[in-house]
């Protein structure tokens, strides 16, 4: 009895050191409403679901219902929304890591568990996860199908309810993105495997097939469920599933970029399981369901990867999130044998990148200050603010209403998205449309994206020289100055681009 109470009072020192590393490295963003256009954009969706609209139906976009109710959730309270997201993203990172160190120390002690722990959250902020990407809610729930998955694999657990549970969290997160599935698959097929080596017999084995794949698709039934008893089916179809095929792909050589981007910010991790040879420290002396745990481990890092190559979007290192978990579980034994002071060293290292990595995106995106001057630049005195590039985050900080059901940017100023097959409407109409209802104050960017739609441009363009004044410009880095233009006549204020770069579309 003693000896438990001493084992969960250390779990609880750890579990507080982590909550701390985790707001430490973290605390850096929780002021600034603006760290990424993606995560704005689901606050906003979330906000809106509060009051009655529906994603797909009233706001468009692809990503699945369970991250919007997250961010639904986050803004429930009131309060700052923004700071809510990031503490309930945090909570998540805090869980996650939580259960890498108790899954770490079975191969490694629980030395370099903490530190595999750690590096979790360090990692994060080299891969745009400091705020609430979707990986940094479902790897929580990967990590606990993964766990579940290698208690059967090291015959810890019995095998209808570990795949019981990892096929259900795998569900779940289903719910917040779908690249989640090759992974879920995997665990399947080990779980599979590992009954047929335990000479279950074929008919129970099927049937405990169909109900881990009951478990796994019942959260996206249910989605589809509510939308079809609503009479948003459809709607719910083309958003979840069809639009994909509408999209256009990127430069393959701006694709290959970003894929050497990812394997740069990875690679001290890869080089880390590479020059340790974690594996090897698996020895015989080590229990044989202990080595086919850490297989396992492998296992899951080569299905991770593959998820990530499959998906096959490499425009931001956040992508590549879902590998981190794995990594650094596998690393944890080649990190338990270094000294102390190489492990110090390195976690220090990892820590001073990321902030640096923050302190040069706040840089360049802007921060707290430029969100507020622009905010200010842009709230409409009449009608609705429309951002047809900048921050998706200006409609909640000017209380504007929505001018259109695409308000995420991307969707009607990209190239990759200018077709109906894609967004479910002619990008030059909508925006046409929208420019019709004459907003109150538009938000622009330059420079221009180099993969900016050239026919929503060319619309924006006319209307904006024909009915428009350039009210504000409020640079966000060196290089980059965000547009506020408002209806009618006025002075161009001093410091903004010429009006010959403004007029050209790239």
């Amino acid at each position: 009895m003693g000896r438990e109470r001493g084992r969960d009072r250390a779990q609880g020192g750890v579990l507080l050191a982590l909550a701390l590393v985790a707001l430490v490295v973290r605390a850096r963003t929780f002021g600034n409403p603006v760290i990424g256009f993606d995560e704005q954009f689901y606050l906003l969706v979330g906000e809106h679901m509060l009051h009655g609209a529906w994603p797909y139906v009233d706001i468009f976009d692809r990503k699945p219902i369970g991250l919007f109710l997250l961010y639904a959730g986050a803004r429930l309270p009131g309060g700052d929304g923004f700071l809510a997201y990031k503490l309930l993203a945090t909570g998540f990172v805090i869980a996650t890591a939580f259960g890498i160190q108790r899954v770490a120390r079975r191969f490694a002690g629980a030395g370099a568990g903490l530190v595999a722990a750690i590096l979790y959250i360090l990692w994060l902020n080299l891969m745009e996860g400091e705020g609430g990407q979707s990986p940094v809610f479902y790897n929580a729930l990967m990590l606990a199908a993964g766990a579940a998955t290698l208690r059967v694999v090291e015959r810890r657990g019995r095998l209808l309810p570990c795949g019981a549970v990892a096929m259900a969290a795998v569900g779940v997160a289903l719910q917040i993105k779908y690249s989640v599935l090759p992974e879920g698959f995997v665990f399947g097929c080990v779980l599979l495997w590992q009954g047929w080596r335990a000479r279950v017999p074929l008919g129970r084995l099927a049937g405990m097939a169909l109900v881990w794949v009951a478990l796994a698709l019942l959260p996206t039934l249910v989605a589809f469920g509510v939308y079809a008893a609503a009479g948003h089916g459809q709607a719910w179809l083309f958003a979840n599933f069809l639009s994909v095929g509408g999209q256009a792909a990127r430069p393959f050589a701006d694709e290959l970029e970003g894929l050497a981007t990812c394997l740069g910010i990875l690679l001290p991790l890869l080089l880390v399981i590479g020059f340790g040879r974690p594996w090897r420290h698996l020895g015989r002396d080590v229990p044989a369901e202990r080595r086919a745990g850490f297989r396992f481990l492998l296992i899951w890092l080569a299905a991770a990867g593959a998820a990530v190559l499959f998906y096959g979007r490499f425009g931001s290192p956040h992508y590549a999130l879902p590998i981190v978990l794995p990594a650094v579980l596998v690393a944890a034994p080649a990190l338990a044998r270094w000294r102390r002071g190489g492990t110090v060293a390195f976690v220090l290292a990892i820590f001073a990148a990321g902030q640096i990595v923050l302190a040069l995106s706040e840089r360049t995106k802007g921060g707290a200050a430029e969100a507020r001057a622009v905010a200010q630049a842009a709230r409409p005195a009449r009608g609705c603010l429309y951002v047809y590039d900048g921050y998706p985050a200006l409609y909640m900080l000017t209380q504007s209403c929505l001018p259109s059901k695409w308000v995420f940017p991307g969707h009607v100023n990209t190239q990759d998205e200018a077709s109906a097959e894609a967004i479910g409407v002619d990008p030059v109409a909508e925006i046409r449309r929208i420019l019709a209802t004459r907003p109150g104050a538009i938000v622009d960017d330059y420079p221009r994206f180099a993969f900016g739609n050239r026919a929503t441009r060319a619309e924006l363009r006319d209307v904006l020289a024909r009915d428009y004044h350039l009210a504000a410009c409020v640079p966000t880095g060196r290089s980059r100055v965000r547009l506020v233009y408002r209806p009618g006549p006025g002075p161009v204020p001093a410091g903004c681009p010429s009006a010959e770069a403004l007029a050209a579309i790239p």
